[in-house]
C-alpha cells in the first residue's frame, strides 16, 4: 500500500494503516504529484483530505484544519472510518497504535479526570468497550504501586542471552546453549564483573533499589553453580534492603530443575515465572519447544515443593494448530495448577522469527479465534479472582489485541508495573540489555545499549563499562 502526505505525521498515519494491513509493505511517499495505486491520500493544506483508492473502492473524506496534535488525530480518524468500511475490519482497541494505552489513559485522566479519558478513548480514538473496561482496571491497580516509586527510585534488569532452542515465534536477540556453550562461563564472569560495577555507581549515586528481574533468553539454562554466581553477586553488590522483589524467569519447563530451584530460592528470589505459552503437546511441537504438557505441570509442582510462593505461568494467544477450545483447555489446566500471576499474551508476528520468513502470516480468522480466547480469559481469570496489573501491546499483533498480566491481590509484579510506565530508572546489566535513565516528575528517558549477541558483550566488554559512564553524567546533570 502507497501512503502519500505531505506533513510529518507519516509515522502514526504508516501505524494506523498497518492496523488493517499488517502483513504487506507500508510506502511512505512525501510531496508526489503522481498517486501509484493502491494508494492512500493523506493530506493537509487548506484543509485535510483523506482519500483510499484500492481496486474498485474509492472513498474520500475531509475536515477543517487545526493545530498540530488535532490535526494528526483528525487525519488518522478519517482515514480510519474508512479502512473499516474497506476491510470490514473494526479494531477493538480503535485507532491506538502504542504500547501503552494505559499510560495514555492515565494521562488523560490527569489531565481531564475521568469522564473525560473515557470519552476520549470512546469517541476519539474508538476503543471498544470491552478494552476500555480493562484499562480502567489495570490503571487503577497500577497506579497504588507506581506512587511508591521516588525520585532516587531505580530497578535492575539482568539479562541471559541463551536458550534451548530458538522458538518460532521469537525474535529476541539468544543464543543456542548448545552452539554457545562455550560462551557461557565467560559471559557469566563478565556479567558479574558489569553488576558490580552497575552497583558502585547506584551506590555512589545514592539511588534506591525497588526491584530485580532476571530474564532472558532463558535464565536458567545456566547451571546451579553459575546462577548462584549471578544472584550472589546482585545480593553482595547492591543494598537490598529497600528491594521489594526479585524475579527469575525460569522461563521453558526442560531447563528447571530442582538444584537450580534451590539455588534461586537460596538466593532470596521471591518470584519465579515458568512459561509453557500452551498445554497442547501438538502446538509446542509446531513452535519449536522440546518439551511436553505435563514437564510444566511437573516443574510447576516441584517449584511449590521447594518453596515459591510466587509463581507466575505465561501463555499465549493466537499460536499455531492452536484452536479455541484448545486454548480454554489450556487455561483451564493453569488455573487448577493455582499458580499466583497468569500472563496472557498474543502471538506478535515478528518479521524476523523463522515463522515470519517461513511465510506465515495474520489472516482475518486468526484475529477472530485470538479475539476469542482473550475475551475467555478476561472472563474466566475474572471469575478466579484474578485481576489485571498491566497491559502492554506490541507491533503485528494477531487482531491487534494486546498482552495482559493478571494476578491474585497482592501478588502484582512491580517490576512489569514499573518498565510498562516508564516510572523510574532502569539499569540494565548483560548482553541486549537497555539502561533506561528516567527523570523524575517527566517524560524525559535516555538509554544505553548493551551490545546485543553475548559474543559482542565478552569481546568488547571494556566499552559496556565505559558507556555507563553517562549514568553518574545523567544524575549530575
Amino acid at each position: 500500500m502507497n501512503l502519500y502526505i505531505n506533513h510529518a505525521f507519516h509515522y502514526e498515519l504508516e501505524n494506523l494503516t498497518r492496523l488493517f494491513y499488517p502483513n504487506e509493505k507500508i510506502t511512505v511517499i512525501k510531496d508526489s504529484k503522481a498517486f501509484e495505486e493502491p494508494y492512500i491520500k493523506a493530506l493537509r493544506s487548506e484543509n485535510l483530505f483523506v482519500e483510499v483508492k484500492c481496486g474498485n473502492f474509492v472513498e474520500s473524506s475531509s475536515a477543517n484544519v487545526s493545530d498540530d496534535a488535532e490535526d494528526e488525530r483528525m487525519l488518522c480518524e478519517l482515514l480510519y472510518k474508512i479502512l473499516c468500511k474497506l476491510t470490514e475490519v473494526t479494531p477493538p482497541w480503535g485507532m491506538i497504535t502504542g504500547v501503552r494505552p494505559v499510560k495514555l489513559y492515565r494521562n488523560l485522566l490527569n489531565s481531564g479526570g475521568k469522564d473525560y479519558a473515557d470519552e476520549y478513548f470512546k469517541e476519539k480514538l474508538f476503543v471498544n468497550d470491552e478494552k476500555l473496561k480493562l484499562t480502567q482496571i489495570t490503571e487503577k491497580i497500577e497506579k497504588k504501586f507506581i506512587d511508591l516509586s521516588r525520585k532516587e527510585s531505580f530497578s535492575l534488569y539482568i539479562a541471559i542471552p541463551f536458550c534451548p532452542t530458538c522458538c518460532h515465534y521469537c525474535s529476541f536477540v539468544q543464543s543456542s546453549i548448545e552452539r554457545s556453550k562455550h560462551l557461557v562461563e565467560p559471559y557469566v564472569k563478565l556479567l558479574c564483573e558489569e553488576i558490580k560495577h552497575t552497583a558502585k555507581i547506584a551506590s555512589d549515586l545514592n539511588l534506591r533499589l525497588e526491584t530485580v528481574y532476571m530474564g532472558g533468553g532463558t535464565p536458567t539454562t545456566l547451571s546451579p553453580e553459575q546462577m548462584d554466581k549471578v544472584l550472589s553477586t546482585v545480593n553482595n553488590s547492591f543494598d537490598m534492603s529497600t528491594c521489594r522483589e526479585f524475579t527469575v524467569e525460569a522461563g521453558r519447563p526442560d531447563t528447571i530443575t530442582l538444584d537450580k530451584l534451590n539455588s534461586i530460592l537460596e538466593n532470596n528470589v521471591d518470584r519465579i515465572s515458568i512459561n509453557p505459552q500452551t498445554l497442547n503437546d501438538s502446538v509446542l511441537e509446531a513452535i519449536g519447544r522440546h518439551h511436553t504438557a505435563e514437564q510444566t505441570v511437573e516443574a510447576f509442582k516441584l517449584a511449590g515443593k521447594v518453596g515459591f510462593k510466587n509463581i507466575n505461568t505465561d501463555l499465549i494467544a493466537g499460536l499455531p494448530k492452536d484452536s479455541v477450545d484448545s486454548f480454554k483447555s489450556t487455561l483451564n489446566r493453569i488455573i487448577e495448577l493455582n499458580p499466583e500471576c497468569i500472563t496472557i499474551h498474543t502471538l506478535s508476528m515478528k518479521r524476523s522469527a523463522s515463522l515470519t520468513q517461513n511465510g506465515s502470516t495474520i489472516n482475518r480468522e486468526d484475529a477472530v479465534k485470538t479475539a476469542e480466547m482473550l475475551s475467555y480469559s478476561n472472563d474466566k481469570l475474572i471469575a478466579n479472582d484474578y485481576l489485571p496489573y498491566y497491559l502492554y501491546r506490541q507491533s503485528r499483533m494477531v487482531g491487534n489485541l494486546e498482552n495482559t498480566g493478571w494476578s491474585k491481590k497482592g501478588f502484582e509484579s512491580l517490576y512489569n508495573i514499573f518498565v510498562m510506565d516508564e516510572t523510574h530508572t532502569i539499569l540494565g546489566c548483560g548482553a541486549g540489555a537497555v539502561t533506561k535513565l528516567k527523570r523524575f516528575g517527566t517524560t524525559y528517558l535516555e538509554r544505553i545499549f548493551n551490545f546485543k549477541y553475548a559474543y559482542e558483550y565478552i569481546d568488547r566488554f571494556d566499552e559496556i563499562l565505559n558507556r555507563k559512564k553517562s549514568i553518574c553524567t545523567f544524575y549530575d546533570n
